[in-house]
Parts: structure tokens; sequence; C-alpha cells
């Protein structure tokens, strides 16, 4: 019978390894954290081509990898405002390869803090041609080189520590005055702009909230009863004040920062569906407003943490949609008019770089489509879009799968400008203005969002 003690210590060793976390997902989920520095050298310019005089606190990507039946995804979140058309695609090549993934399995998006900088190469390059010198109102090559190689390295090394999930959860809670609509209207019905900062327009801060998601909406990937990282997306414009060379996360690294030091679990912050909506109701740009903004969106991140309910995670599915969105070529969106307006050195910079080399830029896509994409894990569904898209296409989602757990990220390849509903056009209004694409957008936009939500498309 020696043999038979022999096998049964076997079956005793087999059953514990059955029983270890490694061997409990049935689908080999695993998943890695990784976080790294992006924040640009001092004196190179943001957003507002102001430059970089102090480090308020570092600029970060924060994102996980996940693997399932040997595939691996990227979920990643940049502390930059915007990276935009061939910038995207350079970068979310290389996230890919150093994750071992491809590059369609990779989303990245900004967080959209205007103390950071815009990222556009094909832009700088028309400005270069321009006669406007590398690091005055764009990245220096560089400088953004550096910061590539430290995030390669951060995802590359990352594959390294990926460990067992069986686990999702998912929770949501109220945000309580934070957000608020950009787009008011006056006794007449004219829209007209409340933004970030309302210092010096008290009135604009006693008009309603208006349309927003009032939601955050937390995903947490968990091994048994451990949290091992937690996924926050809220849709509002993250800053306070900005134009004063402060790099700053803003009120989104205050809370997201503060929840991982009490926590001792990994944070990441997606920016949602927050084109038109702000913090001006509630921000006079001061160190006051900052600080409530602040603890009032970490209060939120928190409570959506605790009503967290954790189910087991089913198989990883990504769903991609390329779309290609019609460019705007009305008076003062052409391309020769974009020519003007980024060669013309009288423009602020802002003007010069944004309006004019960003959306010339996008001018010259020569109809490469935009990738947008999804990931579902179980009723959970995290969907990721482009650009600056408006509250509408949120609501619009979540409404197309009202009994599944829907969480939108914006702000991933910036080229497209604002994303407007048709309706928004026929309004007017800031958004529609900063639009590079056209107003019959709305409705390709919503039917790749129903395709990548598994739902039968929309009728036009």
């Amino acid at each position: 019978m020696r043999w038979f003690r022999g096998f049964s210590w076997i079956a005793v060793l087999l059953a514990g390894w059955l029983s270890s976390p490694e061997a409990r997902s049935s689908d080999g989920l695993r998943l890695a954290t990784f976080r790294c520095d992006i924040t640009p050298p001092l004196g190179q310019p943001m957003f507002c081509a102001d430059a970089i005089v102090v480090v308020e606190q570092p600029l970060l990507a924060k994102g996980v990898v996940i693997e399932s039946q040997g595939d691996r995804y990227v979920l990643c979140a940049l502390d930059w405002c915007e990276l935009c058309n061939g910038s995207y695609d350079l970068l979310r090549a290389k996230v890919a390869e150093g994750a071992g993934a491809a590059p369609s399995h990779v989303a990245l998006q900004c967080v959209h803090q205007h103390t950071a900088p815009l990222i556009d190469f094909d832009a700088s390059a028309l400005l270069s041609r321009a006669g406007v010198p590398p690091g005055s109102i764009h990245l220096d090559p560089k400088a953004f080189e550096a910061i590539e190689r430290r995030l390669v390295t951060a995802v590359r090394q990352s594959i390294g520590r990926l460990e067992s999930f069986d686990r999702i959860g998912t929770g949501q809670a109220k945000v309580d005055r934070v957000a608020s609509t950009r787009r008011c209207r006056d006794q007449s019905g004219v829209v007209f702009a409340r933004f970030s900062s309302t210092a010096m327009s008290p009135a604009l801060r006693q008009m309603p909230e208006g349309a927003i998601d009032p939601y955050l909406k937390t995903i947490t990937l968990a091994r048994g009863e451990k949290p091992l990282v937690r996924l926050h997306y809220y849709a509002t414009h993250p800053q306070t004040r900005y134009g004063d060379g402060r790099a700053s996360s803003d009120i989104v690294g205050d809370a997201r920062e503060k929840l991982e030091r009490q926590e001792g679990v990994f944070q990441v912050y997606f920016t949602g569906c927050g084109g038109d909506v702000t913090v001006g109701k509630y921000n006079d740009g001061s160190d006051r407003c900052r600080r409530e903004l602040g603890e009032r969106l970490f209060a939120g991140m928190k409570a959506a943490s605790a009503a967290t309910k954790l189910t087991p995670a089913a198989s990883v599915r990504w769903r991609t949609h390329p779309v290609i969105l019609p460019r705007r070529t009305d008076a003062g969106c052409s391309a020769p008019e974009c020519l003007a307006l980024l060669r013309n050195g009288r423009n602020p910079p802002v003007t010069r770089l944004y309006t004019g080399a960003v959306r010339m830029a996008f001018h010259q896509r020569s109809g490469r489509p935009i990738e947008l994409s999804s990931l579902q894990i179980g009723n959970a569904y995290l969907l990721h879009l482009a650009g600056e898209p408006m509250v509408d296409f949120q609501l619009f989602a979540q409404r197309l799968r009202p009994a599944d757990f829907v969480a939108v990220a914006g702000y991933g390849d910036g080229g497209t400008g604002y994303l407007c509903p048709t309706k928004a056009f026929a309004e007017g209004g800031y958004e529609p203005v900063d639009s590079n694409v056209k107003p019959e957008s709305e409705n390709l936009l919503n039917r790749a969002i129903a395709e990548l939500l598994g739902v039968p498309p929309p009728a036009k």
C-alpha cells in the first residue's frame, strides 16, 4: 500500500494547489499595476504654453495590465491635458510593446488637467515648419522621449508582478457639490459658458448645477476579499485653476493619492464624459475651494469603494470599434484657415497650438480611423472614448445597459476636440466652437458605443 500512501500525498498537494489564489481563477485571470512619473522638466510648456516653474505634484501615469487566456490588456490614465493624433498612436504602440499586448488592446486616457501638457507631435511639426522652436509652445521631443522610455519601462517591469484575481466589484456614490454644467442659459435661452473658475462672476455660482452625471463609479479587481486595484470614473473637468506655471494633478491627484495612502490599495482615476462639465459653480479659484473640492471628490471615491459588492470574475471580453469622424470644413475650421492661425505669430500660443496646429493635424489624418474600445468583465463594462465627449454620450451609454454597470472614460485620442451631440451645434456655446468634427458625428459615435457595449445599434 506504499504506492497508495504516495498517491495520497500527491492528491493532498494537488488539492492545496487547486485551492491556491494562483489556481482558483479558472480563466487564468491575472493583473499587475504600474505607476510612472510623466512630469516634463522645468521650463517645458503646458496646455496654455505657460512654462513649468514648480511641480506642485508629480504628474503620473497609473494603470493596470490585465491578462486573460494568454492575452493582455492595458488600461492607463495619464495626468496630461491631451494626447492627440499620431502621438496617441505612437505611445499606445510603445506601451503595448512593453506589456506584450496588441496595440488595439491598449486604452490610454488623459485625465485632462490643464496644469499639464498637451502633446501632439503632428501639430508640433506644423509649428516647427512655421518657425516655432521646439519647447516654446509645445513639449520638446527629447523631453517626451525620456518620459516615453520611463513609462514603457514601468509597464514592462510590472509584468514580473502579475498576480491572480478572481473577483470584480462595482460600486457608485453621489458626489456632493463638485460637478456642474458649463452650458448655462440666460433668460432668453442663449447658451453661455461657466468655466472651471468663476472668481470674477459670483452670479454664475448661483445658477443651477445643470445636466451632469452625479455618480462616481468604481470598479475593483480583487483576489478573494482583498482588493488589488480600484478604477474610478467621474465626469468633470478636473482643474480648479491653471496658467500659473504649476504642474499639478489638481483635485484628482489630491483625492486619488489620499485614498491610496489610506486604503493601501492602488487607485486609478479616469475622467468621464466631462466635455461640458466643470467645477465652476463651486470654485472661485481660491486655495480654500481647491481643498474643499478635493475633499468632496475624495468622499465620493471613498463612498463608492465602501459600497462595492464583489462577485466572481467571469471571462474578459475586449471589443474595439474604429470610427472615422468627418472633419469640419465650415468657416473658421478649414485647412487653409487652420494653417493661417498656426503661422500667425500674433495669435496667442494656445490658439496657434490648439485651434491651429492640432486641428490642422486632424485634417491631415487622411481618413485614418480612431479606435475606440471596451472591456467587459461579467456585467461591468468599461468604455473608452476619444476626444472631449459631452456628458450626453455617457448618459446614453448607461441607458443602453440599464441593468449593468457601465463606466465611461473620455479623453483618449484628443485630435477630435469636443464631441458634441448634434443639438449642441444648433444651440451654440463654447464646446461646438472647439469641436473638430461635424454634427453628424453623434450618430456615428452612438452606433460605436452600442457595438462596444454589445447591444443593437440605435435607429438613426
